[in-house]
Parts: structure tokens; C-alpha cells; sequence
């Protein structure tokens, strides 16, 4: 991971901690109504959980696999905030779902691969941890996030 992440000092400066992280996070409706925390953040990678309730499943008794997307994506762009700052976007993911997602706990832990001026891309493991503590890959994403605002000097548009 070292050396990987580039950082200015503008945005050295736009950098925040696991706290305000959280608060982030908290400010997103959608990650209210699923519950989910931050568990990790700083130094190109992020940490995000969410524990498995009945209102999370699909019919046959899984994670719903928005559930999952939804865990990969907000990872992938809370892991870019290391590099990029607070001020960003998904610019597109995907996701392969490995196994079924069953467990108490839902785990998305991603990464920085590559940052730049205009970009970040990431890639997040998606595991679930059973009730003796075991955990088991379900699915695996990669994604692009891009600065809000474009690089500096741009004029926002995209």
C-alpha cells in the first residue's frame, strides 16, 4: 500500500479521521436505515460493517445482494477519501457475489489500488462472520471515485 496513495497538501488538508467518518456516513439516510458503522479509516483503506437482521434478507434467507452493493460502494469511496478527500463520487463498480452471505456481522473491507488528480480506484472484499467468529469471503468489488468537484482548477463539470 505504501507509496501507492498521492497526496497534495491541499488535500492533506481535506483528509478526515474515523470520527467524521462516521458522522459521513451517519448523514446518508440510506446507512441509518441499514445500521451501518465504520470501523477502520485512514491510510487508503476503509472498514465498514453492518450486523445481519431479518429486514437485510432476501426470500431465500441472504443478504440481499443491494445490501452488498451498497456495503462495496460506500467502502470503495470511503477507502478513495483517504487519497481524494471528503468531496466525492462513485464513478462506476462492479461486483461478483461469490457465495451465499449468511452470518451475524456483514464486512466490507477496501482499499486503495491506485489515486491520482482526477481519480481512485479501489477494490473491496466483502465477508460475513459467523457466529463462531469464522469469516468467509461472499463477494468481491472494484470501483472508480472521483473528486466532486474535478481536479484543481477544473471547473466542475464532468
Amino acid at each position: 500500500m505504501a507509496g501507492v496513495v498521492r497526496e497534495s497538501a491541499a488535500r492533506e488538508s481535506a483528509v478526515f479521521d474515523l470520527a467524521a467518518a462516521q458522522e459521513a456516513l451517519d448523514a446518508q439516510p440510506f446507512s441509518r436505515l441499514v445500521q451501518a458503522r465504520i470501523t477502520e479509516f485512514g491510510h487508503g483503506a476503509a472498514t465498514l460493517e453492518i450486523d445481519i437482521r431479518e429486514e437485510l434478507l432476501q426470500q431465500h434467507g441472504f443478504v440481499h445482494g443491494g445490501v452488498l452493493s451498497y456495503a462495496a460502494d460506500n467502502t470503495l469511496t470511503f477507502a478513495a477519501a483517504t487519497a481524494l478527500g471528503p468531496a466525492i463520487v462513485t464513478g462506476g463498480f462492479s461486483i461478483q457475489y461469490l457465495r451465499p452471505a449468511v452470518g451475524r456481522t456483514l464486512r466490507a473491507r477496501a482499499e486503495v489500488v491506485q489515486a491520482g488528480r482526477r481519480q481512485a480506484v479501489c477494490r473491496c472484499d466483502l465477508t460475513v462472520i459467523g457466529a463462531e467468529g469464522e469469516e468467509r469471503v461472499c463477494a468481491v468489488a472494484q470501483g472508480t471515485v472521483l473528486p466532486l468537484n474535478g481536479p484543481a482548477g477544473g471547473n466542475g463539470e464532468g
